[in-house]
C-alpha cells in the first residue's frame, strides 16, 4: 500500500465523514526518518478536524435534546385536541408567555391549531394537518439525533485510531534513532579500539 492510495481509498461513513488511516506498518506511511515530522503533523491536523466535527455534532445534538421534547409535547397536545368532541366543555389551560409569565385560558373544542414554525412565524393548521406535520418533524429530529449519536461514536473511533497511529510513528522514530546511535557507537568503538596503545 502506498501513501497515496492509503489516503484516497479510506472510504467514509454514511454522512460522508472520512475514515482515518489505520497504520498497521509504519513503513507504509514513512519510508525514512525525514518524513516522520510531516507524517505526525498530518495526523495531528486530521485529529483537529475530527475534534472540530465532534464539537459541531455535539452542539447539534444538544439542540435536538431541547427540540425533540417540545415537538413531542406539541404532538401530544394536538392529538389530545383531536379527541375532543364538538359538544365538550371548554378546557381550562395555562399558557407560558415567557420564562416567568403564565396566563390561563378556556380552550373550546377546535378543528384548528396554531403552531410556531420558528423565526417568529406562527401558522394556522387544521388539526389533522398539524398532527401529520408534527409527526414528520418529530420523526426527522429523532433520525437526526440517531445520526448524531452514530457520528459521535464514529468520530471518537477515528480520533483514537489517529492517536494510535501517531504513537506508532513516534515509537518507530525513537527505535530508528536508537538503532542509528547503536550503529554509530559501534563503529566509533571499533575505531577507538584500533587506535588504543597496548598497556
Amino acid at each position: 500500500m502506498s501513501k497515496t492510495t492509503g489516503s484516497n481509498d479510506l472510504g467514509t461513513n454514511p454522512r460522508g465523514i472520512p475514515n482515518a488511516p489505520f497504520v498497521d506498518k509504519v513503513e507504509d506511511y514513512v519510508s525514512s526518518r525525514a518524513e516522520v515530522d510531516q507524517t505526525m503533523k498530518s495526523f495531528q491536523e486530521m485529529i483537529s478536524k475530527y475534534q472540530f466535527m465532534e464539537v459541531n455534532t455535539q452542539r447539534r445534538k444538544a439542540g435536538l435534546d431541547d427540540k425533540i421534547p417540545d415537538l413531542q409535547r406539541s404532538l401530544d397536545t394536538v392529538r389530545f385536541l383531536k379527541t375532543r368532541r364538538p359538544d365538550s366543555d371548554p378546557l381550562e389551560a395555562t399558557f407560558e408567555l415567557n420564562d416567568t409569565l403564565y396566563a390561563k385560558a378556556l380552550v373550546p373544542p377546535t378543528e384548528e391549531v396554531y403552531l410556531w414554525l420558528g423565526a417568529n412565524v406562527m401558522l394556522s393548521y387544521p388539526v389533522d394537518e398539524a398532527e401529520t406535520m408534527l409527526e414528520g418533524k418529530l420523526s426527522g429530529a429523532q433520525k437526526t439525533m440517531q445520526n448524531c449519536d452514530e457520528d459521535l461514536d464514529f468520530l471518537r473511533e477515528q480520533i483514537t485510531t489517529l492517536e494510535v497511529a501517531t504513537a506508532r510513528v513516534y515509537n518507530w522514530d525513537v527505535m530508528m534513532k536508537r538503532r542509528e546511535r547503536a550503529e554509530g557507537g559501534g563503529e566509533e568503538g571499533k575505531r577507538g579500539a584500533k587506535g588504543k596503545p597496548n598497556g
